[in-house]
Formats: structure tokens, sequence, C-alpha cells
């Protein structure tokens, strides 16, 4: 009969087999060229003498040299400080969200989300015009007699050390919040009933109990806002902090073809920070807790006294405005010709936005980077779906090397894959014939891709979780391929978790800023962070049209962060987390 011929010549698990071996391969050559091989470069340039001999006199000499282990220590306590903070503000937010009920919640939870729509560095601009010497805040205080006019108090003292460490915090805690949240859900409300009926509560049942049970969902946090702000390009430039090691190795750029300094300062920041996230994997990473199923006892929000809910409104309302301020900094500034020591502008225009959409550094910078983030999402789309569909639906092995490739870019610094594609391009290596020099639109597209990649496997990865494989079978059966069943059938149906991914790897990728600091290096070639740094540094009105650009990418991320939180929910949390 005919059909027994197709069914022996028909296979469709050898199918699934071979298509998954094919996808992981293409995805090992991509990784190997785009990501093992710029940071081969880097620790070669700082690793290996002239000889091509293993030395490290480089790294020594970097150590001893006053100049940089002050930079790689104010990077450090940057980090660190930046993650404490994040810490103190993202758990207790987390903790009264998942816990009680309590008047405007729907409102103040969504808005802490706010923060993400506005990158570190735009939002320093905005910081530096409040809290500056002659900022809104010291002319506050001289209105209310606090203090005598004239006079002025550095609020981000230490040259901005604390400044930058705020700013970062109050630009990153969402991140520390969206785990928090995620682990709380997951934790057994008996395992805290029981604590209780044994006289453990409050504060202590918080910190033996629920703590250690929500460690890893925080260490899943705070290792990407530690190495986020340990390695931030964009905010110590704006407070102008030179004694931080990514602004010393942006400075030592030009000198990239025959000092290995900048390669061994490269190289300890990437040591460090794989050291620190193995260390943290290795305390709290692998901690697992047997728990029963949540619907064995009583869970969920519950509701507060009227006080204790009026104070928790507070605390959510508290927070999110200090926490976008910034933005209220750089919208103010964005609308004004002029703001010079006194709490607002004095006098307001929209000419700093139609500016922002005309001046000859803005018009490229725009399209260039919608060019470059929409050929970057494509490609996250694209291999975002063939890693997940191998982690999720195969039991090829190696899968798990491939899940873990694919979410290493986020343990590793933008900066570092940066500078390891100017070192692999340099004159006269393999990949000279894409040096960004001349044009970096390829490399931009690569870097925006390898970075933004984990979002979108994160997304596609839950999608194909949620679906049952019953109906990719059923139509294998009936003699679909492996590849046109999936094509036809599971990815319309996990079509929500794959724009909510790609929403976010394109709406990142439109304000990446070390890649585009790095890498952008001629004016026809500026995305739009690159033009807002340029813009700032311009006398005049620079600032101002610097600050309505950013306001305009403001609202452009606003919109998508909306999008994704509506497309995803709860579940948003697992995007950020390696």
């Amino acid at each position: 009969m005919p059909w027994r011929v197709r069914v022996a010549t028909h296979n469709p698990r050898r199918m699934s087999r071979s298509l998954a071996y094919s996808v992981f391969a293409l995805t090992a050559l991509f990784f190997a060229c785009f990501f093992v091989w710029p940071i081969v470069q880097i620790l070669k340039g700082g690793f290996l003498n002239a000889d091509g001999k293993l030395t490290f006199d480089y790294v020594f000499a970097v150590l001893s040299d006053p100049v940089y282990l002050q930079g790689l220590r104010n990077s450090f306590f940057i980090g660190f400080d930046t993650t404490c903070l994040a810490l103190l503000i993202g758990v207790p937010l987390a903790f009264i969200s998942d816990r009680f009920n309590f008047p405007g919640k729907v409102a103040l939870t969504s808005l802490v989300l706010v923060p993400m729509i506005l990158p570190p560095f735009v939002g320093a601009i905005g910081m530096r015009q409040i809290f500056g010497q002659y900022g809104a805040f010291n002319a506050l205080l001289w209105k209310l007699g606090i203090l005598e006019h004239g006079s002025t108090v550095d609020w981000f003292a230490a040259g901005g050390f604390w400044g930058i460490s705020v700013v970062q915090a109050l630009s990153l805690y969402p991140i520390i919040y969206l785990n928090a949240v995620a682990a709380l859900a997951n934790v057994d409300p008996a395992m805290e009933e029981a604590a209780e009926n044994l006289g453990c509560t409050g504060f202590r049942k918080f910190f033996r109990i629920t703590m250690p049970l929500i460690t890893p969902g925080l260490f899943a946090g705070a290792t990407i806002v530690f190495i986020w702000s340990f390695t931030e390009l964009g905010v110590p430039l704006i407070f102008d902090f030179a004694r931080a090691t990514p602004v010393q190795i942006f400075s030592g750029l030009k000198d990239i073809g025959g000092n290995p300094f900048p390669y061994a300062l490269v190289a300890i920041m990437l040591v460090s920070t794989v050291a620190f996230y193995a260390i943290g994997k290795g305390l709290f990473g692998r901690k697992a807790y047997a728990m029963m199923a949540k619907a064995t006892s009583t869970g969920g929000a519950r509701n507060l006294p009227r006080i204790g809910a009026i104070l928790c409104t507070l605390a959510f309302a508290a927070v999110t405005f200090i926490a976008v301020l910034p933005h209220i900094g750089v919208i103010l500034v964005a609308f004004s010709k002029d703001w010079y020591a006194s709490i607002v502008p004095h006098s307001l225009t929209l000419h700093n936005f139609r500016m922002a959409l005309g001046h000859n550094l803005t018009v490229d910078a725009i399209g260039n980077s919608l060019k470059y983030a929409s050929f970057s999402t494509v490609v996250d789309i694209i291999l975002g779906i063939a890693i997940a569909y191998v982690i999720v639906r195969t039991r090829i092995p190696g899968r798990q090397v491939l899940d873990a490739m694919a979410m290493l870019p986020l343990a590793v610094p933008g900066l570092v894959i940066a500078f390891g594609y100017l070192a692999m391009s340099q004159e006269g290596r393999f990949f000279s014939f894409i040096n960004p020099v001349e044009n970096p639109t390829f490399l931009l597209i690569v870097a925006y891709s390898v970075r933004r990649l984990p979002f979108v496997v994160r997304s596609a990865a839950a999608g194909f979780q949620q679906t049952s494989e019953t109906l990719e079978e059923a139509a294998q059966n009936l003699g679909c391929p492996p590849l046109k069943s999936t094509l036809k059938i599971t990815i319309p149906l996990i079509t929500a978790n794959l724009i909510a991914g790609a929403l976010l790897a394109f709406a990142f990728a439109m304000l990446e800023v070390s890649d585009s600091l790095i890498l952008a290096q001629k004016q026809v070639f500026y995305p739009i962070t690159k033009a807002i740094f340029e813009l700032f540094q311009l006398l005049g009105d620079g600032r101002f049209i610097a600050s309505a650009l950013g306001v305009w990418a403001m609202a452009f991320l606003g919109v998508t962060i909306i999008a994704m939180g509506l497309l995803l929910g709860k579940k948003l949390g697992a995007i950020f987390r390696v």
C-alpha cells in the first residue's frame, strides 16, 4: 500500500535530530566567530608578549599602577554599591507587592518598570541638572532659606562616585524587583506557615525562611546588575569620572594597535566578572529547596489594615517618584531654553525637540539605529527560535551547553565584547575586512544581536514549554516534516512570547551604549546613543538637544516595555536570568 512506503521513507524523529544537530553546529559557529574569538583576542593581547609567549607582565604592570588600580577599585565599588542599593529598593517592593493588597497596587506595580525606559547615561544628564552645585535642588534650598543664597552643596560628592551609583541603581532596580517577584511567587506558603506555628515571625521569618528560598532568584538579578554597573561606560563619561576602568579602556582605544595595557585592563575586567558570576553561582545559584504545591496551603496577597495599606502605597509611590527624577530632569532640560540656578527652567520651548529630529547629528543617527536594531532583531529571532527549539523540544546530548552558551552574553560585559571586535578586526588579522573604522555596520548589528539574543531565547523557550508537543507530533505522523510542523503549528501559538522577546531585543539595541560608543567612530555611522553623547559635549544648546533626543528615545522604549508587560505579565522577570 502507498502509505506504507511513505512511512518507511520518512522518519520524523530522525529528521528532528538532524535539524537539532544542524542548529547546534550553526549556533556554535556563530558564537565561535563573534563571541569566543573576540575574547580570545583580548586574552592574547593581555597575556602574550611580542614573541607570542605567555606573560603576566602587562597584568602585573596594570595592577601595580596606582591610576589603573584606583580605576578598578572605583569600578568594583560602583558595581557593588549599585547592586546593594538596587537590592535595598527592589526586594522590599517585591515583598510588599507579592504579599499585600493596597490602594493603587495595579498602577504602582506597573510603574516600577518606568526607570527602564531611559538608558542610565541619559538619566545622568537629568540628575546632574537637579543635584548639581547650581541645580534645582540647591535652588530649592535657597528658596526655603535652608542654604544661604549662592552657597552650594555637592550632593554627589567624591567626584561623582555616589552620583554614578545612585543613577545606575535607580535605573536597574527593576531587574532585581522582577526576579524577586518571580522567586516569591514560587515560595510555598506552607513553609512560612510552619515557621509561624513554631514562633518564627516577622523579620526573623523573612531572613531565616523566605530569604534563603528566594536567594537563587535574587542572584540571577544581582548578577546582571553588578556586571552592568561594573562595566558601565556612559554614566561615568557624563559625570566626568575618569578614574573608572571602563573610561580608562575607552580612553586607550586610540592605542589599541600597539599598547598592551588596554588589553590587560579588559582581560582583568573579563576575569573579574566571570569570577564573580562563578563564585555567586556556586554559593547561591545551585541551591534548590523541595516545596509542596502551593495549592496545599492558603497563599496569596492579603488585605492590610487601612494604615498599613496606605503605608504600602506611599512606599511604592515614593520610590517611583525618586526613580523617575532622572527622567523628570531630562524632560525639563529638553523643554528648556536655559536652566541655571533655578528650581525650574526660566523658559520653555519645543525648539529642542524639532532640532532633535533635524540636527545633522540626529537625523542619520535615528536612521542608523533603526537599521542596526532591525537587522539585529531579525538575527535574534531566527537564532532564538532555533536555539529554544533544540533546548526544549529535543533530547540531543549537549543541549544544556547550547542553553548556557546562549545565556553567556548576559554575563560578559558589552564593553568587553565591543573591545574584542576592535581587537580581532585590526589590520593584518583574519577579520580585518570588517574593521569598524571604515564601516561599523556589520559589527554593530552582530554586537547588538549577541548582546540581546538571551532575551529572545528565554521568551521563545517559555513559549515552547507552555505549548504541548502533541500537535507537532500529530502533524509529523501525517507526514509533515519537523521544521514545517514547527513553523506552521507551534510558532503561531507562541507569537506573543516571540513578539515580547523581539520588542525587548529591538528596544535595548536601539539604546545600546558601550557597543555604540566604541564601534561607531565616524559621524555618518553614529547610532542614537553615540549622537546623544556627542551632542552633550557640544557647547551652547548641545545638552538641550541631547536631552530632547533622549526624551524621544524614552517615549519609544516606554511603549515597548508596556507592550512587553501586557504580553508576558509576571513572566517578564524570567527574561533577565543567567
